[in-house]
C-alpha cells in the first residue's frame, strides 16, 4: 500500500540537540577537544563596566573558526550557515530557537580585540599540537605568499596633495588615452594619514618611473583590448590605496598586478603543523623580513620545550647578513643562495688565511676596505692591485678591459657564511630539505588560500590581516589534530604492540603461549 507523508508542526516537540548529534561528528569532536575558557580573563578588559552584554568572546572565536572550516570569508553568509547546521550549533553552544549574533557584530567584535588575543588563542592550539607529538621543532620550512585585500585597483590616488595633482602628473607619469577619457574612481573615504599620501620616491627612482610609464603607456595605447578598465600603470612608490592604506600593489610572474598582502608561513616537517604565520606589507622582500620571523618563531618553540635546528626556505630569503644571523643563533641555514653570487672573480683563488686573492697568472689582489653598496645597502669588501703589479700582465686588456689601470672588485662581506650555506645546500641533507620544503609549506599554502579562506582578506589595514591569518592557520592546525588523534585511535598499533609484549612475556615464563583469540578478551 502506497505512503503518503503528511507534514504539521507540533505545537510542543521533545528535542535535545546532542542526541541529534553524531558521536564521531568533526564538531563535536572539536568542541570536546578545544577549551576557550581562557578567553573570558583574557577579554574582560576589553569591555565596559555598563551597558548591554555582548557575544560571549568564546562565542566569537568558535563562530570564527567555523567560518575558516567551512571556507566562509562573509560574516552574513557565515551566520546564515551557522543557521542551518545542528552540529555547528552544538559547538558553539545555542539550542534551535535561540537567535543567533548578528553579523555585524562579528566585525565589530573583531576589531575590539587585539592581535595579542588572536595570538594567544594560536599559541594554546600549537601547545596542543605540541603535547600530541605532533610537532618536532627541529626543523621549521618558511616561505610567503600573496593574500589579496579588500581594496581595488580602481581607487589608487596619486601620492600628493590635491593641489598639486596635474603638475605631478607632468613630471613623473605618462598618461594613456586610456586615462584621459576615463579617469580613475574615487574611494568613498580616505583612511590614509598624510605621510601615506606623500612621496616618499627620490628624484633617481622618479626617474625611473618616468621612463617605464613612457614605455607603458605607448604599449597600452596600441595593444588589443586597449578600452579595458583598471589598464594602467601604477607603482607603490607613487600611488596609494585610500580605501585601505596598508595595502600594497604586488605582482607575481603571470598574474595580473593586484592590491595584497603578504602571508609569512612558518611549518614544522614533522606533521606539517602551522608554527607561525604573520601579515606583512606587499612590497616587502622576503629576507629583509626573516630576523623578524626567526626571533618570533625561536622564543615560541623555546616556551614550547622544542630545540629550533634547521631553518629551511627558498632564494627569497638569502642574503649574507640572514646566514650570519642564522649563525649567531646557532641555526643551520638551508637557503639556496642567488643566482648572482660570486665568491670572487672567475680564474681568481680566495686565500683565506691571509684575506687576498690570487689571479690566474699568480699576482696578489690584496683586501683594502670595508663598505656599503649604496645601490643594495649591502655590507661589502673591496679588493684591489696597485698599477704596477698588472702593467705587465699577459692578461692585462682581457681582465682590465679598455680604461681601468688597475684590478678591483668587491666580494660580499658575509662570503664565509655564503660558503657554508652552499655546501649544505649542496650536500645530500641539502637535497633532502629541499624536498621537505616543497612537499611541507607549499601544500599548506595551498590548502590554506584554496579550502581555508585565507583567498582574500575581507578586512581593512594591516593589524585585522594579522588577525585573519591567525584565525585561518588555528583552524587548520584544529583539523591536523582532530585527524592525528583519529589515526593513532584507530590504528590499533598500541594493541598490537601489547599484545605482542604479552606473549612474550608468557612464552618466557611458561614456554608456551595461551590460544592467541583468548588474548582478545584483554584488550
Amino acid at each position: 500500500m502506497q505512503g503518503k507523508k503528511d507534514y504539521q508542526e507540533k505545537l510542543f516537540a521533545s528535542f535535545q540537540l546532542s542526541e541529534r548529534i553524531p558521536k564521531d561528528n568533526f564538531y563535536r569532536r572539536l568542541k570536546g577537544a578545544i577549551d576557550l575558557d581562557f578567553l573570558y580573563p583574557l577579554t574582560k578588559g576589553h569591555y565596559g563596566e555598563s551597558g548591554q552584554k555582548s557575544i560571549d568572546p568564546v562565542v566569537f572565536f568558535k563562530l570564527c573558526l567555523v567560518g575558516y572550516l567551512e571556507n566562509i570569508i562573509s560574516d552574513r553568509k557565515l551566520i546564515d550557515h551557522c543557521s542551518m547546521r545542528l552540529d555547528i550549533l552544538f559547538f558553539i553552544g545555542y539550542d534551535i530557537d535561540e537567535e543567533l549574533p548578528w553579523h555585524s557584530t562579528i566585525s565589530r567584535t573583531r576589531q575590539l580585540f587585539p592581535e595579542a588575543v588572536f595570538e594567544e588563542v594560536f599559541t594554546k592550539v600549537l601547545a596542543m599540537c605540541v603535547e600530541k607529538g605532533m610537532v618536532g621543532g627541529h626543523t621549521q620550512a618558511i616561505d610567503s605568499a600573496p593574500v589579496k585585500a579588500n581594496a581595488s585597483m580602481d581607487t589608487l590616488e596619486l601620492k600628493v596633495p590635491q593641489e598639486d595633482l596635474d603638475a605631478h602628473l607632468r613630471k613623473v607619469r605618462a598618461l594613456s588615452s586610456i586615462d584621459k577619457e576615463e579617469p580613475h574612481r574615487k574611494s568613498k573615504g580616505d583612511r590614509s594619514d598624510r605621510g601615506q599620501r606623500s612621496v616618499t620616491a627620490n628624484d633617481r627612482e622618479l626617474s625611473a618611473i618616468k621612463g617605464r610609464n613612457k614605455k607603458w603607456a605607448k604599449d597600452q595605447d596600441q595593444r588589443p583590448g586597449a578600452g579595458n578598465k583598471g589598464s594602467k600603470y601604477t607603482s607603490n612608490k607613487t600611488h596609494y590605496s585610500p580605501t585601505d592604506p596598508d595595502a600594497r600593489i604586488s605582482v607575481k610572474p603571470g598574474k595580473a598586478r593586484k592590491l595584497n598582502y603578504l602571508s609569512q608561513l612558518s611549518v614544522d616537517t614533522a606533521h606539517h603543523v602551522i608554527t607561525d604565520i604573520r601579515a606583512y606589507h606587499a612590497d616587502g622582500k622576503d629576507n629583509q623580513q626573516l630576523p623578524d620571523i626567526v626571533d618570533r618563531l625561536k622564543k615560541r618553540l623555546w616556551k614550547q620545550g622544542l630545540v629550533w635546528e634547521n631553518c629551511v626556505a627558498d632564494t627569497g630569503y638569502s642574503s649574507g647578513e640572514n646566514y650570519a644571523m642564522l649563525e649567531q643563533r646557532n641555526l643551520k641555514s638551508f637557503i639556496p643562495p642567488h643566482g648572482t653570487y660570486k665568491g670572487g672573480p672567475t680564474g681568481f683563488e680566495y686565500i683565506e688565511t691571509a684575506d687576498h686573492y690570487v689571479c690566474p697568472q699568480g699576482k696578489v689582489i690584496p683586501f683594502t676596505k670595508v663598505f656599503n653598496d649604496y645601490r643594495t645597502g649591502t655590507k661589502k669588501k673591496e679588493y684591489r692591485a696597485r698599477k704596477h703589479v698588472c702593467i705587465d700582465c699577459p692578461l692585462r686588456s682581457a681582465c682590465l678591459g679598455k680604461s681601468a689601470q688597475e684590478k678591483k672588485f668587491s666580494v660580499t662581506y658575509y662570503r664565509e657564511e655564503y660558503e657554508r650555506n652552499i655546501a649544505r645546500v649542496e650536500s645530500p641533507q641539502g637535497r633532502y630539505m629541499k624536498g621537505k620544503r616543497q612537499s611541507t609549506v607549499e601544500p599548506v599554502f595551498g590548502t590554506l588560500t584554496q579550502f581555508m579562506g585565507l583567498r582574500k582578506i575581507n578586512t581593512i589595514g594591516l593589524a585585522q590581516a594579522n588577525k585573519v591569518m591567525h584565525l585561518s592557520a588555528i583552524a587548520y592546525n584544529l583539523k591536523k589534530y582532530l585527524k592525528f588523534e583519529g589515526k593513532r585511535v584507530n590504528s590499533g598499533a598500541g594493541k598490537l604492540a601489547l599484545a605482542a609484549l604479552v606473549k612474550s612475556i608468557l612464552r618466557l615464563l611458561f614456554g608456551s603461549c595461551p590460544n592467541p583469540r583468548k588474548l582478545h578478551y584483554y584488550f
